[in-house]
């Protein structure tokens, strides 16, 4: 009872989330994902319009995600090495360039090596954002804040996702490239006011060596965090025993959502006009509402708390897409989906971010879009192997069954 009085008294102080730099890091990730989400299911019509068919659509999500996943372990190293803007400012310029060479070739190693570039460039765009909104958090506003920001990386996908299918089917596949590099480019401004160092960088050079301003995290579940015998780096995170049933969950959830973003367009071909569009749209604007909902939620009531029904929304929204045939069990499907996606993204987090000391938030911002990208790539792959032997409606029931095994690790961590 008191735990949750201090809670709810420390996220409902006067602390200002918005600060300069927050608005200019939320500039600069609008920019980056807008680049990213634009081109996230038009690449996949691309391929298979081409002759990839399902495994070429599904080639080019998870060939991206699998560099974003190499990277992303190297992300640190460079913050402290080189700093936020250049960091960041390389990871917009990798993911919004490389597109417009395909305004010039149109070959499908070449279509691989830009969703290489994309890839790298995603990784360090969301391993630098995620540590760096975490450190510009206010004290007890940890949650929301990370909500805030789950809201810039939203955004982008509500216009991207949906524009990126509509142009392209209106204009072409080339004005799209030729917009997601300009898209990035306008957000290289906002990196100039990023802070140059990590904050951790400079708590050491105060004095505090651990980055802990004297003291462990009161939420954390492992005061110790990474000490104790656990390795250093992303491999000390990821043996850390309170993060592993939040990873598992957040794998689970990308994995459908690799799934959707990937085949959804190209499974609905042939069916009501724009149908895809408008299901797209509606699950790109119901996830971040869901995302900052689940951090106000979480700063009060704990973030595992929600873990399960959310979950649980996921895995029904995925269901729900057997029925293919049916607009209206679609769009339910996919504001299901969304809501559940939104909120894992969130929930799981933040409830990382609790069981670590604050030294440890950029080694948990890397195994977190480690588990965010494995877990789409995973699903973009094996669903496009899995499709060519099953069709849709039954590739998409193999999926939600998968999304069911995870209520149980999701139903353990509810404390």
């Amino acid at each position: 009872m008191n735990a949750r009085a201090g809670r709810t008294a420390a996220a409902t102080g006067t602390s200002r989330l918005l600060t300069r730099p927050v608005l200019l890091l939320l500039v600069a990730s609008v920019g980056g994902m807008g680049g990213f989400y634009l081109l996230l299911s038009v690449l996949p019509l691309y391929a298979a319009t081409a002759g990839g068919g399902g495994v070429g659509a599904g080639l080019t999500t998870g060939t991206m995600m699998l560099a974003t996943v190499l990277a992303e372990p190297a992300v640190p190293w460079f913050l402290a090495r080189f700093g936020h803007r250049a960091v960041v400012g390389a990871g917009l310029l990798l993911l919004g360039l490389p597109s417009a060479a395909l305004c010039l070739w149109s070959s499908f190693p070449l279509m691989l090596g830009v969703c290489l570039a994309r890839g790298v460039g995603l990784g360090i765009v969301v391993v630098a954002g995620t540590a760096l909104a975490a450190e510009l958090a206010p004290p007890g506003r940890r949650s929301e804040s990370l909500g805030l920001y789950g809201v810039s990386l939203g955004v982008p996908s509500v216009l991207g996702l949906p524009a990126g299918v509509w142009l392209s089917d209106r204009l072409g596949f080339e004005p799209v490239f030729l917009l997601t590099a300009a898209l990035t480019l306008l957000a290289l401004p906002a990196v100039a006011g990023l802070p140059a160092r990590q904050a951790t960088r400079a708590e050491r050079l105060s004095g505090d060596p651990d980055g802990r301003s004297g003291a462990p995290d009161s939420r954390s579940g492992d005061p110790d965090g990474f000490r104790g015998g656990v390795p250093g780096g992303p491999l000390g995170a990821a043996v850390n025993r309170s993060l592993v049933r939040p990873t598992l969950i957040l794998g689970a959830a990308t994995f459908a959502s690799g799934v959707l973003v990937t085949f959804l367009p190209l499974a609905l071909l042939g069916g009501p006009s724009h149908l895809a569009v408008v299901a797209l749209l509606i699950q790109a604007s119901v996830a971040p509402v869901a995302r900052w909902g689940a951090g106000w939620w979480g700063d009060r009531y704990g973030s595992s708390s929600l873990l399960l029904p959310a979950v649980l929304a996921v895995a029904l929204g995925t269901a729900g897409l057997v029925r293919l045939e049916s607009p209206v069990v679609v769009i339910v499907s996919m504001i299901l989906f969304g809501a559940g996606f939104g909120a894992v993204q969130n929930l799981t987090l933040a409830t990382m971010f609790e069981r670590v000391p604050r030294s440890g938030f950029g080694r948990v911002s890397v195994v977190w879009n480690l588990a965010f990208d494995a877990g789409m790539g995973l699903g973009a792959v094996g669903f496009g192997l899995l499709i060519d032997r099953t069709g849709y409606p039954w590739g998409f029931a193999v999926t939600a069954a998968l999304l069911l095994a995870v209520l149980v690790p999701a139903w353990h961590d509810r404390r």
